[in-house]
């Protein structure tokens, strides 16, 4: 078996890829293996619950979104290649070393409304390059195309790492002796799928060509899609975007008619582009339903976006219906 240790100097230097880059990976890996035990250990730890504080995006935080914050911020910081951090849980960006040469940006905690029913969550991050010049939330709002990495960790009856360099998707699983072991290459989501993940409950919400597109999809075979199709639901997009990368399927959290003033519900920089890169170099696609995830120019550290990724053939069907 080969372990994370082990395959990342070779598949660095295979790939060109500079070494600062793959030990702020190691980094971010690290962090998730210590906010692997804190979920593991839920209730025995005393870490499920309310944090009794709010975030910057105006929601409650629960004990583990707090600590698993904190633990990513203190791993970072100490590794001198990295210039700074941005996370959905801070108002702002963190400055970090003065001479590093890359930026991370993190969801500590995705489908943290979770945790204490004992269903998946994960971690999502995204590294870009520093630009030239002082640190500041400019340096941040690069187009996801930018990404010079990606991945999440699922924290679920195994714990997964998933990450690209843009050389290809590998798929590591936490052992018994706390170390990642490589146990997927490249995994390819198929074009055509026969599922799809959305909250129905928001359906009086939408806009009209979602609510064509459910119809369609819910109409079966008897419709003008003319096969069945299965819904999931997990409220965990990490876990969403899991499944979906193992054997196929849609997901989608769009834009609905609640408050004009936010394009979607998602986060641009911390759920978006970093698991639209993973799909982007796994066959999928991911869309906001009028253009490319990735092609999107960020205006500020917590913008939000519409989300249709997944199954190519599903995600470009969604954009026709958007373009009529």
């Amino acid at each position: 078996m080969t372990t994370l240790a082990q395959f990342l100097p070779q598949h660095l230097q295979q790939n060109d890829v500079p070494a600062e880059l793959g030990s702020v990976l190691q980094s971010v890996v690290s962090a998730c293996e210590e906010i692997s035990d804190k979920v593991r250990l839920g209730a025995l730890a005393g870490v499920l619950g309310m944090a009794g504080t709010g975030n910057v995006q105006g929601e409650d935080q629960k004990k583990l979104d707090v600590i698993a914050n904190d633990v990513l911020i203190d791993v970072l910081k100490s590794n001198p290649n990295v210039a700074g951090l941005a996370s959905e849980e801070e108002d702002t960006f963190v400055a970090c070393n003065d001479n590093g040469g890359y930026l991370v940006l993190f969801d500590p905690l995705d489908g943290s409304s979770n945790i204490d029913v004992n269903i998946s969550v994960g971690t999502i991050f995204s590294i870009l390059a520093k630009p030239e010049g002082a640190l500041d939330t400019e340096s941040f709002l690069q187009k996801g195309q930018n990404q010079v990495g990606s991945g999440y960790v699922l924290y679920g009856p195994q714990t997964q790492l998933v990450f690209t360099l843009k050389h290809g998707v590998f798929v590591f699983t936490l052992n018994e002796q706390n170390e990642f072991v490589l146990t997927q290459e490249n995994p390819q989501i198929p074009a055509a799928t026969k599922e799809f993940a959305i909250n129905m409950s928001n359906r009086r919400h939408w806009f009209a060509p979602m609510r064509q597109y459910i119809d369609e999809l819910l109409a079966g075979e008897t419709g003008a899609r003319g096969k069945n199709y299965n819904m999931r639901w997990v409220a965990s997009m990490v876990a969403e975007i899991h499944r979906i990368l193992m054997r196929g399927g849609v997901f989608m959290y769009p834009q609905d008619k609640r408050d004009p003033s936010k394009p979607g519900k998602l986060r641009l920089m911390y759920e978006a582009n970093p698991l639209s890169l993973i799909f982007a170099q796994s066959g999928g696609a991911a869309s906001n339903a009028l253009e490319d995830i990735l092609s999107i120019r960020p205006t500020g550290l917590h913008q939000r976006v519409s989300v249709i990724m997944g199954s190519r053939e599903e995600v470009e069907h969604v954009n026709e219906l958007h373009k009529a």
